[in-house]
């Protein structure tokens, strides 16, 4: 490890689990003291086998005075904050069409997904802008720029956060808050399974979603499929000074997903007439 983060205090929401706790552990191998803020409780047993760099924080993203707490706990913990990663995040239910709707679910996910991203932002803001500056990562995905069907409300609420990152970057840049965000794309992580199965993270693929990642793994130019470490280190990079000078910046990990489908069958038509002729 090259210690990108060494002296450095991160937040993780969203930190016991999939990206989030694989952004946990890259943050603290590279040197950070990490604080692990999520709802499920498990995060404060994963942060005592992590060592004592490492903290937990139940935090509901949603709520303002979880996140008020959180960075009041982060900076009397470890004595200051360096580094937000906006990363909590639900998918909702899938459902076949926009008409099969019934959007039971849309309050809790923009509460958590755009609303815990805005939260975040903020209140860890009013913390850095009197110390010095710092790195806000939100997550987004490539359904927050691409469009698609099923999960809308996801959809919408994703890129709502490409929206806002870009706007609080123009507006905390003042006060050298550099603010960017990550878009995942056909990562494996458990939200699959939750949003296709209604199943616990803990469980496992059900049919859907293996389904879904096969078919995910044909569909970007690099064949192959992604790991939330790719994510995690893409957090180092914008939580780190390498990125001094980055903000507004939505990064693609995605192998190419956003540049196009490969799945084309124009060279095949082309080569096959060529040999014709």
């Amino acid at each position: 490890m090259t210690h990108e983060l060494a002296n450095k205090v991160a937040i993780v929401t969203g930190g016991a689990a999939g990206i989030g706790l694989a952004t946990a552990k890259k943050f603290l191998d590279e040197g950070a003291r990490v604080v692990i803020a999520d709802v499920n409780e498990q995060g404060a047993a994963i942060a005592s086998e992590l060592g004592a760099d490492c903290a937990f924080q139940r935090t509901d993203v949603s709520r303002r005075e979880d996140l008020v707490q959180l960075i009041k706990y982060t900076t009397e913990t470890f004595g200051g904050l360096d580094i937000m990663c906006n990363n909590a995040g639900v998918s909702g239910q899938m459902v076949p069409s926009l008409l099969d709707e019934d959007f039971a679910d849309f309050d809790r996910v923009v509460k958590v997904d755009l609303l815990g991203v805005m939260l975040g932002t903020q209140i860890a803001g009013l913390y850095m802008k009197g110390h010095g500056g710092g790195s806000v990562i939100n997550t987004t995905s490539i359904g927050g720029l691409q469009a698609g069907r099923t999960v809308l409300t996801y959809r919408a609420a994703k890129a709502g956060v490409v929206h806002f990152t870009k706007s609080a970057a123009i507006d905390l840049g003042e006060h050298c808050i550099r603010v960017n965000c990550i878009a995942p794309g056909g990562i494996p992580t458990p939200l699959l399974t939750v949003a296709t199965e209604g199943a616990r993270p803990d469980e496992g693929d059900g049919e859907i979603a293996k389904a879904i990642r096969s078919v995910m793994a044909e569909d970007r130019p690099l064949n192959q499929a992604g790991t939330v470490d790719d994510i995690a280190d893409a957090a180092v990079f914008l939580g780190s000074e390498r990125s001094r000078y980055i903000t507004g910046v939505v990064l693609p990990v995605d192998g190419g997903m956003t540049a196009g489908n490969p799945r084309n069958s124009l060279p095949t038509i082309i080569a096959e007439n060529t040999r014709a002729s």
